[in-house]
């Protein structure tokens, strides 16, 4: 009878000089291999390479087109990494999480983002604002690919990204748990501005193009939206998120809960 191999995540890859420094300088017991490509020498690849032999990590030089093929065509700046990523998170973590916060929880939750940039982006912004844990559902969406870990330098490795298999039902518990669930919705009356986004707070914005869903829609306490003034009708959902993350953080900071 041959015995089962255990669950691992595949290894992961980061790439970029930014993303792979402050990858290294943060994780370096998680580095498996520092690729750098054999075409390039300059000045900003020395600074990394450097960090990495001060650290104990050995540089392979590859050539580009090794490069190209881990970052899936990305803009990788001569340099790339393969990590062992953290586990991957679900319903048992967020659970944790909530039992063992210490203070107001602050959530950000997407609803079938699957734009690689936009996540990355909304990754970053969470990370700055302080939300603790970014929650999106495991099918029809993005997780954290390459091109995620580039876009969110370091952030896809300091907050937790929980994956969920049903987003319904997530935003029930978190409603039994009096979590206030706010939605973006563009046709709200109320303007993000003018809603109460202090205490146990799950921000719900909506995916590309079509904005929350009917059963996510539904889940939520209240809707609010973000006043155009201009020409266009919506905003990007990274730049989208942005803006309420603030919002939510600056109320947060007067009202004693940031």
């Amino acid at each position: 009878m041959k015995r089962k191999r255990p669950n691992r995540e595949p290894d992961a890859v980061v790439y970029g000089i930014h993303a792979v420094s402050h990858f290294i300088s943060r994780f370096p017991e998680r580095v498996l291999k520092l690729l750098v490509a054999e075409e390039r020498q300059d000045q900003r690849l020395s600074r990394v390479t450097d960090a990495a032999a001060g650290l104990g990590l050995k540089c392979q030089v590859a050539p580009r087109e090794a490069l190209e093929r881990l970052s899936e065509g990305g803009a990788h700046q001569g340099v790339a990494a393969m990590i062992r990523p953290r586990p991957m998170q679900n319903e048992s973590d967020l659970i944790a999480l909530l039992d063992n916060i210490s203070e107001a929880p602050f959530l950000l939750i997407l609803d079938g983002v699957q734009d690689p940039h936009n996540l990355g982006a909304c990754l970053r912004t969470a990370d700055a604002t302080g939300v603790h844990a970014v929650i999106a559902p495991r099918n029809r969406a993005v997780g954290l690919t390459p091109t995620v870990r580039k876009v969110a330098c370091g952030a896809s490795e300091t907050v937790p990204f929980i994956q969920v298999t049903n987003l319904a039902r997530a935003l029930r518990e978190l409603g039994e748990r009096d979590i206030t669930r706010v939605g973006t919705d563009g046709d709200a009356p109320d303007a993000v501005f003018d809603a109460d986004l202090r205490g146990r707070l799950a921000l719900v914005m909506g995916g590309e193009g079509r904005g929350l869903r009917r059963l996510t829609r539904e889940h939520c306490d209240l809707l609010v939206s973000l006043p155009m003034r201009g020409t266009v009708e919506s905003l990007n959902v990274s730049v989208a998120t942005g803006v309420c993350l603030y919002v939510a953080l600056a109320q947060r900071r007067t009202g004693g809960d940031g």
